[in-house]
């Protein structure tokens, strides 16, 4: 089976005058593999500019936005159809032996392809985070989807979710002292935790359906704006889906946009802009995830 879904993603600055801008760069439009295929799409501003598509280094799809004149407000606005065919959990796929026990066991190939992934990125000055780590390996080895279990589990059973208007990410120590973060948060104390166990992970970000916003009875944390978990790359399974703040490691709630070795690298919209300091009064998000009809298993 797989599900076509439509995403609407609106975001709207506003300034107190007309202020001048600095490129700006998108990253709204879902990868293209296995797991979905892109329909249809549009971008669209409430200002002259000139949009041009590029795929960065991690073969995101990412518009490069040219403002042509001054404006009060920049709304930019994403929609796009797709075909999402799911993602599958760790107890679907038949592992690599040397995958089955912590330590995962790479190999020279996979260690130079996966270095990047490997190796921690956030500083942890207390050694809080590797000491948190350490909790969830039981002796030197434990099972891989036990481990994985746990840290996920942890999270969403002991973190309390609370949403922030502030930009960026927490430092992983501190959503560990806070036992307190968004999902961006949650995911990358995820990440580097499990880095600090020798798994190699990436951040992803995307976009979340929940049922209960087509009349269905389960909500979701963090639908209703972008959203973010991580994948585990496991050899045998490649590239795993775990997301500590719903719990959800398969099925087709998590629409897949942007990959990144850290989270600054996967922000939905940045740029710049020109003019006083005070001019800037604020920014509005909105994004609506529709489900809008499922299509049958090909014989």
């Amino acid at each position: 089976m797989s599900v076509i879904y439509e995403v609407e993603h609106i975001t709207r600055y506003r300034y107190a005058k007309p202020v001048t801008f600095g490129p700006h760069k998108a990253v709204f439009l879902p990868r293209g593999n296995y797991s979905g295929r892109l329909l249809s799409y549009s971008l669209d501003l409430n200002v002259p500019a000139r949009v041009h598509w590029v795929s960065d280094t991690l073969s995101n799809n990412v518009a490069v936005i040219e403002v042509n004149e001054p404006a009060e407000e920049l709304c930019v606005t994403c929609r796009f159809q797709g075909e999402h065919f799911g993602t599958r959990s760790i107890e679907d796929f038949p592992l690599d032996p040397r995958a089955n026990e912590v330590p995962v066991q790479y190999t020279p190939d996979e260690w130079t392809d996966l270095a990047v992934y490997l190796r921690p990125h956030a500083e942890d000055p207390d050694g809080s985070v590797a000491a948190w780590a350490k909790r969830f390996v039981k002796g030197d080895q434990d099972v891989t989807s036990d481990v994985l279990s746990r840290i996920m589990n942890t999270i969403r059973d002991t973190f309390t979710y609370r949403s922030r208007d502030e930009e960026g990410t927490q430092p992983p120590g501190e959503t560990l002292r806070l036992k307190s973060g968004t999902c961006r948060d949650y995911a990358w104390l995820m990440i580097e935790t499990l880095r600090r166990l020798g798994f190699a992970c990436r951040f992803v970000s995307g976009y979340l359906y929940d049922s209960a916003l087509d009349g269905g009875d389960v909500g979701m944390t963090g639908s209703g704006a972008t959203h973010a978990w991580l994948q585990v790359y496991l050899p045998g399974a490649g590239w795993l889906v775990y997301d500590p703040t719903n719990r959800i490691t398969e099925g087709f709630d998590l629409i897949a946009v942007a990959i990144a070795r850290h989270p600054a690298q996967a922000v939905p919209l940045a740029g710049s802009w020109f003019g006083d300091a005070d001019d800037y009064l604020g920014m509005e998000v909105s994004v609506a995830v529709r489900k809008l009809g499922s299509l049958p298993e090909f014989a």
